[in-house]
């Protein structure tokens, strides 16, 4: 009879329910919300629905993203699953290849046609600078600072490369998760502020139809801004050297199945991976502390602000352009592609059912993918981060 109840006792003590503390159990509470948003209503859930997941079972599990180890009798011991897929976050491989197969999905055609467009872009990416400086005032040091900054991007693997590359791997949970959660939400809160920034006359202004860009130009691009990018800012090479290769892979048109993989069977299984990987390192310990707080305020102010400069700075070329420029497309500078062009899109289209925005939106949309991996290349040159 001992026999038994001691063997009862050992499974039950092995349980999770014997383990988990109060904030495992609100972590969990907030993985099956994000799981909800994702599969409800569909806020990027190819992103949340691995994030969301990666959570709830590092909150179950802890010992899934534990670390190697070697113990007192010499014996070495495996990791967690997934501190394996964490380990090439921190390396920066999986963001690198994320951006490889956005640049093999994106179509640059409506940057080329439109080069303003980078202005849109540029000024989109004055909500990190806002961001950093508040994260400085709120205590952060300087690179903890610039990794939190990168969230006003709106762009996910940006964010996990430049927290890896300054140093901030305590850091890069949250970082990752408030900049897709930020991605995510694009639908929920960039509209009220377009709308605040913009009137109706504004919202229903009709753009030219952008012209046709040849072979030679899609090909050039990609070589074109590697080259001169990269001779600026050498350390942005990982990104924009990647990005612009999926590109190159896209339109040189000699190389399909190249393209084929980058954009489908490697970005998905690349997107499981980081997303799980992402999600597992918000464990309650990590997570449910005041710094995180702070990394979500600032997240949402960065991407705020960066979503109203972008329409302000739209605003601006439609006076100077004598009402050519719909502002609404400035707001799709920020790097959640293809997704904050679709918003500039649906807004327009509100105001006017026969408005089509969306291939204007798409050349800021680019180019704020590019200029957030500037301002991470900037912020790795003044930290000295080779």
């Amino acid at each position: 009879m001992s026999y038994i109840t001691t063997t009862l006792a050992n499974l039950l003590d092995q349980t999770a329910f014997m383990n988990l503390t109060w904030g495992n159990y609100v972590m969990i509470a907030v993985a099956c919300v994000f799981l909800y948003l994702a599969i409800r209503h569909e806020f990027e859930p190819l992103l949340l629905v691995p994030i969301a997941f990666g959570m709830l079972l590092v909150n179950i599990y802890p010992d899934i993203m534990a670390e190697p180890y070697t113990d007192a009798l010499g014996v070495e011991h495996a990791g967690g699953l997934l501190h394996y897929f964490y380990v090439m976050d921190e390396w920066s491989i999986l963001p690198s290849l994320i951006f490889m197969g956005v640049g093999a999905m994106t179509d640059f055609g409506p940057l080329i046609a439109n080069p303003k467009s980078f202005l849109l872009g540029a000024a989109a990416q004055i909500g990190i600078y806002c961001a950093y400086f508040l994260a400085i005032l709120l205590g952060f040091n300087g690179k903890a600072a610039a990794a939190i900054s990168i969230i006003g991007g709106a762009d996910g693997p940006t964010s996990i490369f430049l927290a890896g590359k300054l140093g901030q791997s305590g850091l890069m949970g949250p970082i990752a998760v408030a900049a897709y959660s930020y991605m995510s939400l694009v639908p929920i809160i960039q509209p009220p502020i377009m709308k605040l920034l913009t009137t109706e006359e504004e919202r229903k202004i009709k753009m030219e139809q952008l012209r046709p860009v040849s072979k030679l130009e899609k090909i050039l691009f990609p070589i074109v801004i590697t080259v001169v990018v990269c001779l600026l800012l050498p350390t942005t090479a990982p990104l924009v050297g990647m990005l612009m290769l999926g590109n190159l892979f896209r339109e040189s048109g000699v190389v399909k199945q190249l393209t084929e993989t980058a954009s489908n069977a490697m970005m998905y299984i690349v997107v499981i991976l980081l997303g799980t990987s992402v999600g597992a390192t918000t464990s309650a310990e990590a997570f449910l502390n005041m710094n995180t707080i702070k990394i979500v305020i600032l997240g949402l102010v960065a991407f705020g602000c960066g979503t109203a400069a972008g329409v302000l700075f739209g605003k601006l070329m439609c006076k100077l352009s004598g009402g050519k420029i719909n502002p609404l497309i400035g707001s799709a500078g920020v790097s959640a592609v293809p997704m904050a062009a679709r918003v500039s899109q649906k807004v327009g289209a509100e105001a006017d059912p026969t408005n089509f925005l969306l291939m204007h939106a798409m050349g800021p949309n680019v180019a704020g993918v590019i200029g957030t991996a500037v301002a991470a290349g900037t912020f790795m040159a003044i930290f000295g981060v080779k």
